[in-house]
């Protein structure tokens, strides 16, 4: 088999089983591991496949820049909103992360809500200026230009001084193996910390962000409340959370 067709190959079995183990395809088509795993070093590079040992998982489509992130997803994105903002309770005080669907999130609460929002986003923070009865706390530090969010030290010190009811946190992957994930270190770390300051944790989880994986890791699954989400009950990751013992709420 040519190198182009093993590589459609790979592409589509990650699409069909949304993982590839390189031992084991080695043996299927008859050639050496050290053969796929080249191959998986190429995909990854180029920006296809997320490498994990022994093989490949998908790689998450929602690690653009906010400007692209945008324009990704928008309807599921919509749909999951409406979803998540329906946990936000009268009077609580609500963690709201960065991101498109944080910010959907926003948008979809109605006027009367009486809460504390606690974002470490500007752009979630601004959103909430209409709201008359909505106290925002905006955590400062450095400005992660990516997704417009502020991390760093001096955001993780705000944080750990806040006691949250819920946490909407926004990931790129999430995956039964992999976890909950994102693009960058910092911005990982920063999630943890507020996912630690809150009672509940529920993750903001359009389709595409389901069976897909990140560089860096957020949380075990475990660890959350549940995953809000527009993907189907018969999606093969979806049957696998729900196996695995994580309520998954579904947004439609």
């Amino acid at each position: 088999m040519l190198s182009a067709q093993r590589r459609e190959l790979l592409l589509e079995r990650l699409r069909s089983t949304g993982r590839i183990v390189a031992k084991d395809l080695a043996a299927e088509l008859g050639t050496s591991e050290d053969t796929i795993r080249r191959d998986l070093r190429e995909l990854a590079a180029d920006g296809l496949c997320q490498r994990v040992y022994g093989g490949a998982l998908p790689v998450s489509p929602a690690v653009g820049d906010y400007a692209t992130r945008q324009n990704v997803q928008v309807s599921g994105k919509q749909l999951v909103a409406a979803r998540a903002a329906a946990l936000i309770r009268p009077h609580s005080t609500v963690l709201l992360d960065g991101g498109t669907t944080a910010l959907a999130v926003a948008r979809r609460l109605p006027l009367e809500l009486a809460a504390t929002v606690v974002t470490h986003s500007p752009t979630v923070a601004v959103a909430f200026v209409a709201h008359p009865h909505v106290e925002v706390v905006l955590l400062g530090g450095r400005l992660f230009k990516h997704s417009l969010v502020t991390c760093g030290a001096a955001a993780v010190e705000a944080a750990l001084g806040v006691r949250a009811d819920l946490f909407l946190l926004g990931v790129t992957g999430v995956h039964p193996e992999a976890g909950l994930t994102t693009g960058d270190a910092d911005e990982a770390a920063m999630k943890r910390t507020l996912a630690g300051q809150a009672a509940d944790t529920y993750v903001l989880a359009s389709s595409e962000k389901i069976g897909a994986a990140s560089p860096f890791s957020v949380l075990p699954l475990a660890r959350v409340a549940g995953i809000v989400t527009d993907s189907p009950a018969t999606d093969p990751t979806v049957v696998r959370l729900t196996e695995l013992g994580v309520e998954v709420l579904h947004a439609d």
